[in-house]
C-alpha cells in the first residue's frame, strides 16, 4: 500500500476524530481540526490535530500489513493511564478506540504536553552549558529509575506482563520478527541471535519496563533541562528486567567520535554530555543491582534494534510510513549487529 503525503488526512481522519473530540471536550471548534504528521516516529504514526481550541496528539499503527503483536495501541494507552499521577510523567489519554471504527485501525488521542523533543540539535538558547547537559542526563536516568521503582500491582499493572523468563521470550519474539521482516539473510544479525541464546541471564529483578527508553522518546521541560515533562512511545512496555531498559539506553547513548546512527539521534555525542559510564553510575545510585552482565543486555539491545531497523526498512519499502524515507538501511543493520557482537566478545559463556 503506497501512501502519499497527500493521503495523510485519510490516515488521521481529523474530520471524524474531531467530531468525537468536540463531544468529549464540549467544544465544537474541534470539528474543524486539521492534521499533520509528526516526523520522527518509525513504528507507529503520530499526528498532531490542531484547531482554534488547541492541539492534541493522535497515535495509530502504520498503514498496510502489520506484524503479529506489533503496534499495540491499547498497550500504550493502558500504561499511560496507569502511570498518571505517579513520579513518571505521562500525557493524559483523552480518547481511545481499541477496534477499527472511526479509523480503519485502533488508535488513541492524548493531550499535547509542552516540551522539547531533543533529537539532532538543541533548541537555540536551551541547555547551552555542560552543567545543563548533565542535568538533562540526570533527569532522563532518574525518570527511568523511578519507573523501575514503581510496584506494578500498585498502579493496576500486575497482569501487564510475565517477568519470569522475560529475556528468553523477548529473544524468541524478536527472532520471530526478524524472520518475518527480513528480505535477505544477514549473517551478523543471525550470529548475534545465536550467541545471545546461550548467554542471556535469568531475570532476577522485575519491574515495569518501557522497552524503548531514550532521550528523544521523552519530552524535556521547556523552562529547565533538569526535568522530564513526559515519557512517550510506550508501545513496547511490559513487566520485565529493568536492566533491559538500561542496556537499551546505553546502546542508544552515543559518545563523541563514535559512528552516527541513521535511525536514532546522536545528540549525546556533543561536547558536555557525560558518557555511558556516568549513566550507569547515576542509575546505580537508585538501584542496588548487579551490573556484571550489562554488556549482554547492551548486546540484546543491539539485536532488538537491528530487528526494529529491518522492520522500518520493510515498511518503507512497502509504502507504509506516510512518505517518510530513512535511506538504505542494510549496512546500518550490519553495523548495529556488530555493536552487539563486540559487547559479547568481552563476556564469558553463561
Amino acid at each position: 500500500m503506497n501512501v502519499r503525503t497527500t493521503d495523510l488526512a485519510q490516515l488521521a481522519r481529523p474530520d471524524r476524530v474531531g467530531r468525537i473530540l468536540a463531544g468529549l471536550l464540549a467544544d465544537p471548534r474541534w470539528t474543524t481540526a486539521g492534521a499533520r504528521l509528526v516526523a520522527g516516529g518509525k513504528s507507529n504514526l503520530t499526528f498532531e490535530l490542531t484547531c482554534e481550541a488547541g492541539s492534541v496528539i493522535l497515535r495509530r499503527p502504520p498503514a498496510g500489513h502489520l506484524l503479529p503483536k506489533a503496534h499495540d495501541m491499547h498497550r500504550e494507552s493502558r500504561i499511560q493511564r496507569a502511570l498518571a499521577g505517579t513520579t513518571v510523567p505521562v500525557a493524559a489519554i483523552l480518547l481511545e478506540e481499541v477496534s477499527p471504527g472511526t479509523l480503519d485501525v485502533p488508535f488513541y488521542v492524548m493531550e499535547k504536553v509542552s516540551g522539547h523533543v531533543l533529537r539532532d540539535a538543541l533548541p537555540p538558547g536551551y541547555a547551552e552549558s555542560a552543567a545543563d547537559k548533565v542535568a538533562i542526563t540526570d533527569a532522563l536516568v532518574d525518570t527511568l529509575a523511578e519507573l523501575h521503582r514503581i510496584e506494578p500491582g500498585a498502579v493496576g499493572l500486575a497482569t501487564f506482563g510475565r517477568p519470569e523468563g522475560y529475556l528468553q521470550r523477548q529473544l524468541a519474539r524478536w527472532t520471530g520478527q526478524w524472520e518475518l521482516s527480513r528480505r535477505e539473510p544477514v549473517s551478523e544479525v543471525e550470529e548475534l541471535a545465536r550467541q545471545l541464546a546461550s548467554r542471556l541471564p535469568a531475570t532476577n529483578a522485575a519491574s515495569i519496563v518501557h522497552g524503548d527508553y531514550r532521550l528523544d522518546n521523552c519530552l524535556m521541560a521547556l523552562g529547565t533541562p533538569a526535568r522530564v515533562a513526559a515519557v512517550l512511545d510506550w508501545e513496547l512496555s511490559t513487566l520485565g528486567d529493568p536492566l533491559a531498559d538500561l542496556g537499551l539506553l546505553l546502546f542508544y547513548w552515543c559518545e563523541e567520535g563514535e559512528p552516527r546512527p541513521l535511525l536514532t539521534p546522536a545528540l549525546t555525542a556533543q561536547p558536555g554530555f557525560p558518557g555511558r559510564d556516568y549513566v550507569v553510575q547515576r542509575y546505580a545510585r537508585r538501584h542496588d543491582i548487579d551490573f556484571g552482565m550489562l554488556p549482554v543486555y547492551i548486546a540484546f539491545a543491539a539485536f532488538k534494534f537491528a530487528v526494529i531497523a529491518q522492520g522500518v526498512a520493510a515498511r518503507v519499502a512497502d509504502g507504509q510510513m506516510a512518505g517518510q524515507e530513512f535511506g538504505d538501511l542494510r549496512q546500518e543493520i550490519v553495523r548495529i549487529a556488530q555493536v552487539g557482537l563486540t559487547q559479547l566478545a568481552g563476556t564469558s559463556m553463561a
